[in-house]
């Protein structure tokens, strides 16, 4: 499974508006590194980010054990809201 697709199933798991979901992938100027943004509602920030960042941690968990599985790469994810 692609690292977006996961991280986009994830979240989209968490939150109350779906269609307010937002996950791409940027390049970035290190060669080993991956970065994912997500975008949600103002709403559901709380949802994806959860008590002191917990939900937040664990998605980046699994999305960078996914990543170790494939690509070996080094995954940064930003969560925003609109």
């Amino acid at each position: 499974m692609d690292l977006v697709t996961l991280t986009e199933d994830i979240v989209k798991s968490l939150v109350v508006d779906v269609d307010a979901v937002s996950v791409k992938e940027f390049p970035t100027e290190e060669e080993n590194t991956i970065l994912i943004q997500v975008i949600v509602a103002e709403s559901d920030m709380g949802r994806v980010i959860g008590k002191a960042g917990k939900c937040a941690n664990a998605i980046r968990t699994l999305v960078q054990a996914s990543s170790a599985l494939k690509d070996n790469k080094y995954v940064k994810i930003d969560i925003d809201k609109f």
